[in-house]
């Protein structure tokens, strides 16, 4: 067992008000750790994401990496194991908006230390984050887009008479 002082990075947000905020930095160990559990998923891909990383599985966006904490995408399907385990959403600025819930949330430490459970959530919070997708995409089919008019009226155009 590799000790990232895992559930420490995912414990409940502070009460201190603090004018700077805490990085999303990870540590390269951990990001790699994270990666080769990750091995069995096959496809996953790391991308820089506001200090933190974000996690992808054949461009799909299903993880992010902050504070050496794995997050994975939920939804009703899957959003229940994580809350059973006691796991928080990810919450990239405590304080600011509690009443925003991400729709990230920590994966277990037995979760994270067992490649195959790993492997299995992950698929989980990817099919979410598919779902996710689909339903983004399906709102915007068949909807006519409002559009503004301009801020300030013109005069008609006139044409040159040539």
């Amino acid at each position: 067992m590799i000790d990232f002082r895992y559930a420490e990075g995912m414990g409940a947000p502070s009460k201190r008000r603090t004018r700077r905020l805490a990085p999303l930095t990870v540590s390269a160990a951990f990001k790699t750790f994270v990666l080769n559990q990750l091995d069995e998923l096959g496809d996953v891909t790391p991308r820089a994401m506001f200090g933190g990383v974000g996690l992808y599985y054949r461009d799909v966006f299903f993880g992010i990496v902050a504070r050496d904490v794995l997050y994975m995408k939920v939804d009703d399907s899957n959003q229940p194991a994580y809350e059973r385990a006691g796991m928080r959403p990810f919450m990239p600025y405590p304080g600011r908006d509690e009443t925003a819930r991400s729709k990230y949330y920590a994966v277990p430490t037995e979760i994270l230390e067992s490649a195959s459970d790993l492997a299995s959530w992950a698929r989980k919070s990817v099919a979410a984050a598919e779902r996710s997708a689909a339903e983004k995409a399906g709102r915007g089919r068949g909807q006519a887009v409002k559009k503004k008019g301009p801020a300030v009226s013109r005069p008609p155009r006139r044409r040159s008479s040539n």
